[in-house]
């Protein structure tokens, strides 16, 4: 059984090594894995990667990816030897680029595929069909999971089956009516209770009063969810 903290995995949406370093410290005892997207990772390349693993950590390196074949798949052997868990690429590039991905990470990391992102609107009904197929794809290509709204968490289980990555961002707890640019959100226990296995979680925690103990409460609202 997954402890409900290790679901959790915090976003270092932030501008500087130092901030994530600072957040990398006072958080691992209290989540799973740390995600470094594409502000973090412009700013500061892989050094903060080595930075956040060297604390002891886990990384899910968020990069979506998106090009030829035979590029995305000499990019994630590079990032496959930078030691982080899991990586991501958009799963518009198709099915041959997913399947050149998941060559280029050798077996060394989990190769995620984006879906929808949770800040794009419209018919539900036409986002849940949209994010389906795309799951559909990347499971027939190889990856380890994808990237998608809890609010389709539960249709992607139940036709991916439960060996299978479901990574849920777009969440905030049930008082928190701050959606920012999240069109597509959930609390985590909904989330998880709908088949993600993981939540991805940025300024709920990292704009708290107390971040830590925002964090303590996204895993008890799991760990509620059964």
């Amino acid at each position: 059984m997954i402890e409900p903290k290790d679901r959790i995995i915090f976003a270092l949406d932030v501008p500087s090594l130092d901030q994530a370093s600072h957040y990398a410290k006072l958080l691992a005892p209290h989540i799973g894995m740390f995600k470094v997207g594409l502000e973090l990772f412009a700013a500061e390349g892989p050094s903060v990667v080595k930075e956040v693993l060297n604390a002891g950590n886990r990384v899910f390196l968020d990069l979506k990816l998106h090009d030829i074949p035979k590029t995305v798949e000499r990019a994630m052997s590079v990032l496959a030897g930078l030691g982080v868990s899991l990586a991501t690429v958009h799963t518009t590039g198709g099915p041959d680029m997913l399947k050149a991905a998941v060559e280029g990470a050798q077996g060394k990391l989990g190769v995620l595929g984006v879906t929808v992102l949770t800040s794009e609107g419209g018919n539900p009904q036409t986002i849940s069909d949209r994010v389906l197929r795309r799951a559909e794809t990347a499971k027939e290509a190889g990856c380890a999971g994808v990237v998608c709204s809890g609010l389709e968490a539960a249709k992607v289980r139940q036709a991916v089956g439960e060996d299978f990555f479901i990574v849920t961002p777009g969440i905030r707890m049930a008082d928190d009516n701050s959606k920012d640019d999240q069109k597509r959100v959930v609390t985590p226990g909904l989330a998880v209770r709908s088949g993600a296995s993981h939540i991805v979680v940025g300024r709920p925690i990292r704009d708290a009063a107390d971040p830590v103990q925002a964090a303590k409460a996204m895993a008890l609202d799991i760990e509620k969810a059964g």
